[in-house]
């Protein structure tokens, strides 16, 4: 996978974790436009933190596709 198609991916999983759990876990932390790849660990985190099992799957995937970006 290129380095681009690596960075939409943890940029649209990150899109999509504020989709599904923005009012619920992503409460206290705001949306930035164009994410780096530390933005985007920050979300994962707080959907460990503050989800559901199904978020923290999200989490995980959201993980391996910012350190596949390294």
């Amino acid at each position: 996978m290129s380095a681009e198609a690596v960075q939409l991916d943890y940029v649209a999983l990150y899109r999509r974790a504020f989709a599904e759990y923005g009012a619920h876990a992503l409460w206290s932390l705001r949306a930035f436009e164009a994410p780096s790849q530390e933005d985007a660990l920050v979300v994962a985190r707080a959907l460990r933190i503050e989800g559901d099992l199904v978020a923290r799957r999200l989490a995980e995937r959201i993980e391996q596709a910012c350190h596949a970006a390294v």
